[in-house]
């Protein structure tokens, strides 16, 4: 796993100019050379031969205008509050002028490089490692970074000053890869999963009687996964249907069977069928990388974010936009092409990677597409990650990213129990702890086991406190890290896969054939498209006018009865339920293994009363949903 790599303080700032003058007639950009490149790594010059592939992102015409103003426009407080633009007045607002895009054009032609596409937002281009230096000033060298070497600039890129502040960053000039991962918990979808049982139906409906004791009682069998109805019931959706609102999903690459397996899931669990054009998908021409990024992989998560929203808003609109591969570039297209053409006013993203592979020219990119949403009324909201405070998978207490974005909603997770008749009992923060039934059958062995997997959550190391934490999130959490940082997440909902949501997918069954099948699911992955589908509910309330970036309205209802204030004991006595699983996945056939799962554990992070680093705010309640209708 890569090493904790610090970034440049302020890159992810509510105003974070990226170029800066020098005395040389050049503005640096500052971040563009990563924290790995330092002298002790430095393998010497790159070949001028070589190639380079970059972005040259273009800042626009009023970069600090565009931060305040999707600050005004998000803010209650503010008078200028929902006073959206539309996608064509954004460009003409904050775009590159004309001029500013000929100017970056000339400059990158004048040093050499080849200018292979432009878009509203970047100039990509192409060339050797000369005419690169040539354009950015900087020299190239190979570093070792941990068993691999990669190029990267020697000092920071700059630009010509009289170019006047029209360039936001570049990416492209080190070559390491920059990707993010689907944060789920699903197997590959090549190859079937199934959930073995005996389940629950509901929380608590079937308790392991035979199984040893955990914590001095017996424990309930899973549920065998959770559906729209019980869901809706344990958010407060009410009457709710999310009708006429539009939310969007993006991934990578796209599930070519999710039109039928949507539709045969819904119809399997009591979710209303959908309406002819209610789904829709928008996707690249060509896929790349497609082994690299694990393609088939990625149809699974579209699958569950794609029902996950339906079964919670089944009325809403969903536009599935689909990345040509898991690259940050790549993604970044498929969020500029929902703003760009504005297909949605809710945006749901089940992927990410940790704050330490961040890079600060990147987050500037990200942060320019969610603040162009926002003054578009576009909201979009990540999950925060299924590794808890990534000690256990990196050796280094960090956040994810983009959650950890001052411009989105980090979506947190928890392990959700609905009782019978749809009630809601309780949530906890979601952590996981195993054990495994021991040989003979009469205990746990080394209970309460290893940490598993958990909600992901903590304090930025590189993203100072955006205004809307201030007052609520507890100081001993935003300064952690030293400074006053941003703190992940910001509300939370089902992430637990052990009491988790049922989804429906074509796999490749026992037999070599496709078929569609069912399984239990978890994750953020989970927790992002069903707060977006609440959201979609509580847009509807609003006689349909956008939420937009939601997190000061979120904020603003905080300590209040609309949330579930979450913590990990929200009853006496710890908290586990029994699991079953097949050995090879799918059938009985080598073995059943059985184990306990502790609830309320993620690693060093606690879920308490009040805001917390695991469930934000907490989850939805009852009165959330129409507590955005408009007087």
């Amino acid at each position: 796993m890569a090493a904790t790599l610090p970034l440049i303080a302020g890159a992810l700032a509510l105003v974070s100019p990226v170029a800066q003058a020098d005395t040389g007639g050049r503005d640096t950009l500052s971040g563009t050379r990563p924290l790995w490149a330092t002298g002790s790594a430095d393998q010497g010059s790159t070949a001028n031969g070589n190639q380079v592939n970059a972005r040259v992102y273009l800042a626009g015409r009023d970069a600090k205008g565009l931060a305040a103003y999707a600050k005004a426009v998000s803010d209650p407080s503010s008078a200028s509050y929902g006073k959206y633009l539309s996608a064509d007045q954004a460009q003409a607002r904050f775009g590159a002028t004309k001029q500013q895009v000929a100017d970056v054009t000339a400059w990158l032609k004048s040093a050499g490089l080849t200018v292979t596409g432009s878009t509203a937002h970047y100039i990509s281009v192409s060339g050797d490692v000369s005419a690169a230096e040539k354009a950015f000033g900087t020299q190239l060298h190979n570093y070792a970074k941990g068993t691999h070497t990669y190029r990267a600039p020697s000092a920071a890129a700059s630009v010509p000053a009289s170019l006047d502040g029209a360039v936001l960053t570049v990416t492209g000039l080190d070559s390491a890869p920059h990707t993010v991962d689907h944060q789920d918990q699903l197997p590959p979808p090549d190859a079937v999963f199934r959930n073995a049982g005996p389940f629950s139906s509901y929380y608590g409906s079937n308790v392991a009687k035979t199984l040893p004791d955990a914590n001095g009682t017996k424990v309930p069998y899973a549920v065998k996964g959770y559906t729209g109805k019980q869901l809706r019931a344990a958010y407060g959706a009410g009457k709710a249907t999310g009708k006429g609102v539009r939310v969007a999903i993006t991934d990578a690459y796209a599930s070519p069977t999710i039109a039928k397996d949507a539709a045969t899931y819904a119809a399997k669990n009591g979710d209303a069928p959908y309406a002819k054009g209610q789904l829709k998908q928008v996707l690249p021409k060509n896929y790349t990388k497609t082994e690299e990024c694990g393609a088939a992989g990625w149809y699974g998560e579209e699958t569950l974010d794609v029902e996950a929203v339906h079964a919670v808003a089944p009325q809403a609109d969903i536009t599935y936009v689909g990345a040509s591969s898991c690259y940050d570039d790549d993604l970044l297209d498929s969020l500029n092409t929902i703003v760009d053409k504005h297909l949605a006013d809710i945006v749901s993203n089940s992927w990410g990677d940790i704050e330490a592979n961040q890079t600060p020219e990147l987050a500037a990119a990200y942060d320019q597409v969610f603040q162009l949403g926002a003054v578009e009324g576009i909201g979009f909201y990540f999950s925060s990650g299924d590794n808890g405070d990534n000690v256990a998978s990196t050796g280094t207490k960090q956040v994810d990213t983009p959650a950890n974005s001052a411009w989105v909603t980090a979506v947190g997770g928890t392990s959700l129990a609905v009782g019978k008749g749809d009630t809601y009992k309780w949530e906890t923060g979601w952590g996981t702890l195993k054990a495994n039934l021991s040989a003979d059958g009469k205990s746990w062995t080394d209970f309460p086991g290893a940490y598993t997997s958990g909600a992901g959550g903590g304090t930025s190391k590189t993203v100072p406190q955006p205004f809307y934490q201030k007052g609520v999130v507890p100081g001993a959490l935003a300064k952690a890290n030293g400074g006053v940082n941003r703190v992940v997440p910001d509300i939370a909902a089902i992430a637990d896969p052990n009491t988790g949501f049922l989804v429906g997918q074509t796999q490749t069954l026992p037999d070599g054939s496709l078929g569609y099948d069912e399984y239990r699911i978890g994750g953020t992955s989970l927790a992002a498209p069903v707060i977006a589908g609440v959201q979609a509910l509580a847009q509807q309330t609003r006689g349909g006018h956008p939420l937009g970036f939601a997190n000061p309205s979120i904020y603003a209802r905080y300590g209040s009865p609309l949330y579930h204030d979450v913590t990990d004991h929200p009853v006496k006595g710890e908290l586990a339920v029994a699991r079953v699983d097949f050995a090879n996945s799918y059938d009985a056939s080598e073995g059943l293994l059985t184990s306990v799962r502790s609830l309320g554990e993620d690693a060093s992070l606690k879920a308490v009363r009040g805001y917390d680093d695991v469930t934000g705010v907490g989850s939805p309640a009852p009165g959330y949903v129409t507590s955005f209708r408009r007087h």
